[in-house]
């Protein structure tokens, strides 16, 4: 048995994209976080998970937080994504909301997503459009990175999905060494 899995919430596509990719990438088993079941996840040596950012919170982490006791002694990694590029001091501020007390050694990186007005929902749209409208109130030389992104992406439709933001949880996932990568090297090294 493989003893990696990938769990993902995505909304949009742009998390499903990555874990999809990463699904493929360790052979893995892939499951959505409204799907999955701690029986099954807790079966697995490696969890990563993988859910986009909506207002400073990881979605799908409620999983993990949920069913810590039962996943404290497995290797978990989080991915969250976002349409801004990435920014350090916005990644401390999600660590500090979303990795409190034993969640504080749980590895997390970033993806950037999509952004498609068209696609929204009409609760997303709105909420977006009231965000661009208090952002266009201040002076745009004191836009953090994440305004000026939404000043940019507003009004148009971009996919800055890439593989090479999941080449860091795979060198990760490599240098931890957890009982499920004997897989993932002896399937890598037999392409060579």
């Amino acid at each position: 048995m493989n003893n990696i899995v990938v769990i993902y919430q995505s909304k949009y596509g742009a998390t499903k994209k990555y874990a999809e990719w990463l699904s493929e990438e360790f052979s893995c088993d892939i499951i959505e976080t409204k799907k999955a079941t701690i029986d099954e996840v807790e079966k697995y040596d490696v969890i990563i998970l993988g859910g986009g950012i909506y207002a400073t919170g990881i979605s799908g982490i409620s999983f993990i937080k949920k069913n810590y006791g039962r996943l404290k002694d497995k290797d978990i990694i989080v991915f969250a994504v976002g349409a801004s590029p990435y920014d350090e001091n916005a990644m401390t501020q999600l660590r500090e909301r979303n990795f409190k007390m034993e969640l504080s050694h749980i590895p997390c990186f970033y993806c950037r997503g999509a952004w498609n007005e068209e696609d929204m929902s009409w609760k997303d749209r709105t909420l977006c459009n009231l965000l661009k409208k208090a952002v266009e109130k201040k002076d745009s030389n004191t836009y953090e990175p994440w305004e000026r992104a939404l000043m940019e992406a507003v009004g148009s439709s971009n996919d800055w999905t890439d593989k090479e933001y999941i080449a860091q949880i795979i060198e990760h996932v490599q240098k931890a060494k957890p009982l499920g990568i004997a897989y993932y090297e002896a399937k890598h090294n037999n392409k060579n």
